[in-house]
């Protein structure tokens, strides 16, 4: 069997379900990962099917490594490779730093940094099976810069941009390629439970430089591209998609 797979973690909206949507369009067969939408997961995967693509649902938080296993387990026994997994399922308690509390941090460090490791370990078992893969990861702006009520959320994007790098370097002999993509605002459902989103989305609106504010295709399209042969060179990087609104002070 030479048909490749892709699995896109927290795929049932959003970034997710539209990088899903486009890897089936390039003939991908398509892993859908979701922690709680069975709904909506399923309507992503009746959208892949419409395409003629097979689709494989499996409900999993990504926080759990137990949970983790049992994902791969079911990729393996369902097409026995895969080639494309972009890491992509996020969550996080939007607080003040002086708000936290342990279970908050730990939460949130378990979905959007323990996962890229124990996610990747598995899959670069089953992608070392047929010659390496793609791996890339969903980041944001708040790694690097300070956003409102956001210090658990940008930690653990830093954190998971600093694995990149060092699952780049260690996965290159397997043929594996690591980057990931940081995205400015993008109005997704995800930003309905930030505090302050009617600010974010005014000031993406008018003070990106490009003009606009970042959607979700441009996001797509930056993924696409990192997966692409074209890209087989950059390792290890994090594109930032933000149409030049971090470069403002």
């Amino acid at each position: 069997m030479t048909q490749k797979v892709a699995l896109i973690t927290g795929s049932s909206r959003g970034i997710g379900k539209a990088t899903a949507i486009r890897l089936a369009k390039e003939g991908y067969d398509i892993v859908i990962n979701y922690a709680r939408s069975k709904s909506a997961a399923n309507e992503t995967a009746a959208e892949i099917e419409a395409l003629g693509r097979k689709v494989l649902v499996v409900k999993a938080n990504v926080g759990d490594v137990e949970k983790i296993k049992g994902l791969f387990q079911e990729i393996d026994r369902e097409f026995g490779r895969l080639d494309v997994f972009v890491n992509n399922a996020a969550s996080g308690v939007l607080r003040p730093a002086m708000e936290l509390e342990e279970s908050h941090w730990d939460w949130t460090m378990n979905i959007n940094s323990k996962a890229l490791l124990f996610c990747g370990q598995e899959a670069a078992k089953l992608m070392e099976k047929n010659g390496g893969g793609k791996i890339v990861s969903i980041s944001s702006l708040g790694s690097i810069r300070y956003l409102e009520n956001y210090t658990t959320v940008g930690v653990s994007k830093a954190a998971l941009e600093a694995l990149t790098r060092y699952l780049a370097i260690e996965l290159a002999p397997k043929n594996i390629v690591v980057n990931a993509v940081s995205g400015g605002a993008v109005d997704t459902e995800a930003l309905k439970h930030f505090p302050n989103r009617t600010e974010l989305l005014e000031e993406a609106k008018t003070k990106t430089p490009a003009g606009r504010m970042v959607e979700i295709e441009d996001m797509v399209n930056t993924v696409m591209f990192l997966i692409s042969e074209e890209s087989s060179m950059i390792r290890g990087q994090t594109i930032i998609v933000d149409g030049g609104i971090s470069l403002l002070v």
